[in-house]
């Protein structure tokens, strides 16, 4: 399946596994670029040197091209640049902040750098930054979301409109049908989050995981829109959430109750009350943990099936 996007990565696939924090260690990463799509180590949770025992161990796991997620919000993001330089990481997807910052640097030391974007407004600045392609995610998607909640469906023909550099879709996307509607819409490529959240290879709590397998239709929802929005499975945390919000909290009070390493307890230690648990609203269309390379195989399957659907619509 040859495109913009895979001669981009030198990948099989155009599918992407996003960065997700707790979620996006080495052995994931590995797994699906083994599989033929692109795996991301997801440096959001991992202080300098656990990314670069990830970043080795991924190129022992996979002689397939991976790459590094950077959310640019985080402390210590020039000690995480530096360890990604040294260790020779060819592909970076940057997210929160802004890509002027690093893509002239990065792509000086022969890396190939993508932003993640919310809106038309900053897959323009991200292109006007000179990065290699966007991902654009509609509101859909879990963990830290767009503030103007614009669903993929239409964010990604919007995009498309307005940029001439290789797309990616992300946000509500976990099924080959899924996958090809996006890239009819305008993708050349998929990002894909809670799906692999719910395999083999994720890093993510087994508790966790579970519970994305449980989630139904409305189990999601958008909050905390005043500090970040971000997308979470309800349980006690988020409905202590929506008990503080009744009485018109301050943004101190509402970062008082959040407090820190919520992800963490949530996500990756499996504390399904007090913890922050995020996922996109895909995840009712997610039933089992499998490894990931069947996940990349199944979402390729069901691609082709639905295209040869659509030819019997004419």
């Amino acid at each position: 399946m040859k495109n913009e996007i895979t001669q981009l990565f030198n990948i099989q696939y155009p599918i992407i596994q996003a960065g997700m924090i707790w979620a996006s260690g080495w052995k994931l990463a590995s797994a699906v670029s083994n599989a033929g799509g692109l795996g991301l180590i997801g440096a959001g949770s991992m202080y300098p040197e656990v990314l670069r025992e990830h970043i080795q161990k991924c190129k022992k796991a996979t002689q397939n091209p991976f790459g590094v997620n950077v959310p640019m919000l985080y402390p210590n993001i020039e000690e995480i640049i530096d360890i990604i330089v040294k260790e020779d990481v060819k592909i970076v997807f940057t997210s929160a902040g802004n890509p002027k910052t690093w893509t002239s640097y990065l792509q000086e030391k022969g890396i190939t750098v993508v932003h993640v974007v919310s809106s038309v407004k900053f897959a323009l600045k991200a292109q006007e930054a000179g990065v290699n392609a966007v991902v654009a995610e509609g509101f859909e998607a879990g963990g830290h979301n767009g503030r103007d909640e614009t669903t993929t469906f239409t964010l990604i023909p919007m995009v498309k409109e307005k940029i001439s550099i290789p797309l990616v879709a992300a946000g509500g996307i976990a099924t080959g049908r899924g996958m090809l509607a996006a890239m009819v819409l305008g993708a050349d490529g998929v990002q894909i989050g809670s799906r692999f959240v719910a395999s083999d290879e994720a890093s993510s709590h087994i508790n966790f995981k579970n519970e994305v397998v449980k989630a139904k239709e409305g189990d999601t929802q958008l909050t905390l829109k005043e500090l970040a929005p971000v997308r979470l499975l309800k349980n006690k945390f988020f409905n202590d959430i929506q008990a503080l919000y009744k009485q018109a909290p301050t943004k101190a009070q509402l970062q008082e109750l959040l407090g820190r390493a919520r992800a963490k307890k949530g996500m990756f230690e499996g504390d399904l009350e007090e913890g922050e648990l995020e996922i996109g609203q895909i995840a009712g269309l997610i039933h089992e943990i499998k490894p990931a390379a069947q996940i990349v195989q199944e979402l390729i399957s069901e691609y082709e099936i639905a295209k040869v659907e659509i030819t019997k619509l004419y």
